[in-house]
């Protein structure tokens, strides 16, 4: 303890230095900390988006997933129903909903244009998956509906020129690979916040899919679990109990997620890279200024006794002193500012291909805040130390006669 007395009181005799370099330090660690958390805010947002939208798992035959199908639902899942009701005997299991993916045209009379649809469940849908969409008019799809029912983009309708109410024809190839087609009437319009897919989207419930379709099959099975933690043991089990059936999971899905993830890793990365760097490089300089001018002490220290080890152990705790207090600083100034964020929220522009933007907000975690403190405090030792080799090392006589 007595040299960590001394080393901070020695951190005192230039105070102005020492109170540039803390401030420096602090700086680096909050910028670290508040980049990581941002990044780790998206991972988790991102993550929950492509879970709730595709399942935690998709559950479907080998070739849904690798081949491309000559007629719709050629590698569809007959005994979907009994496969829905093994699932969900899993503790883990919160829903199943089967999805029917079918593409074709869709008419308002005058005008034709290409859809991309789905056949869903209405209420267990949107009751288990939340508002993943934007209402811009009418109602969504109910299961109860009599009638056979849409909900459009919002480029789509526009495109059709349709609005809730609206009757419309929608046309597909059957799995006999003949045409059918089928009227249907407009239940509402949304906007998923990609311009590009409202241009094309079409809901429709799973029985007005399968009539179109000549066919009960569905496409695939969404499996949602009570939490994201279970997804790998869940899709182990699943798949050890269907070996002809194939699992993948979200991460399989979310192409989006992997991209976005692989980027801001990149980006990240050297983002925190460069801002440790700039730390060392501080607390460096400012120790080889308080070497420079000590050296004549340090000579005689050596000359009374003292072992370069513990003149070097000493140094190492100045500067451990330095990185350590701006490192608690940066922390605590990275931990106000994300709880800051969520009492005056601050909205972020759209990103590339987007319409709606999102709150900014940080992650705090605990075990990268603890880590980033203490690679600082690491660092600023390591600095300290290597700065402090050769001055301990010199000669007794040649550090007296040093100005």
């Amino acid at each position: 303890m007595k040299w960590l007395k001394f080393a901070v009181q020695n951190t005192l005799r230039n105070r102005r230095r020492s109170l540039v370099t803390v401030v420096i330090a602090a700086l680096g660690t909050a910028a670290i900390l508040l980049a990581g958390g941002f990044a780790l805010y998206t991972y988790e947002s991102l993550a929950q988006g492509a879970a709730r939208s595709s399942g935690h798992l998709v559950v479907g035959l080998p070739e849904q997933f690798t081949k491309d199908e000559v007629t719709p639902l050629q590698y569809g899942l007959d005994q979907h129903a009994e496969l829905k009701a093994a699932l969900l005997a899993d503790p883990d299991v919160r829903q199943v909903l089967p999805r029917v993916a079918f593409s074709g045209l869709i008419s308002n009379g005058d005008k034709s244009t290409i859809m991309l649809a789905t056949g869903v469940e209405p209420d267990s849908e949107f009751a288990v998956k939340g508002p993943f969409l934007n209402l811009r008019a009418g109602q969504v799809l109910a299961s109860a509906s009599k009638s056979a029912e849409v909900m459009l983009g919002e480029g789509l309708a526009n495109s059709l020129k349709a609005q809730p109410g609206s009757s419309l024809t929608l046309l597909a190839t059957t799995t006999d690979g003949a045409l059918n087609a089928l009227d249907v009437t407009v239940k509402g319009v949304f906007s998923s916040g990609v311009p590009e897919i409202d241009k094309r989207s079409v809901y429709t419930d799973i029985a007005t899919a399968q009539k179109l379709l000549n066919t009960p099959r569905v496409s695939t099975l969404s499996v949602f679990l009570r939490r994201m933690e279970l997804t790998d043991p869940t899709q182990a089990r699943v798949a050890a109990a269907n070996p002809k059936l194939k699992v993948q999971t979200w991460r399989d899905q979310a192409f989006y997620y992997q991209a976005v993830r692989s980027l801001y890793d990149r980006i990240f990365g050297a983002l925190g890279l460069i801002i440790a760097v700039i730390v060392v490089f501080v607390v460096a300089n400012a120790m080889a200024m308080t070497i420079v001018e000590r050296t004549r002490e340090i000579g005689t220290l050596r000359a009374l006794g003292t072992l370069p080890r513990q003149l070097m152990g000493s140094l190492a705790l100045e500067g451990m002193v330095l990185g350590g207090v701006g490192a608690l600083l940066g922390a605590v100034t990275a931990v106000s500012v994300a709880l800051l964020l969520y009492v005056v929220p601050v909205q972020m522009p759209p990103p590339p291909g987007s319409t709606v933007g999102y709150a900014l907000n940080v992650t705090i975690d605990p075990l990268m805040i603890v880590t980033t403190v203490l690679a600082m405090v690491a660092l600023a030792m390591l600095a300290s130390a290597w700065i402090a080799r050769r001055t301990v090392h010199m000669p007794v006589v040649q550090a007296l006669a040093h100005t």
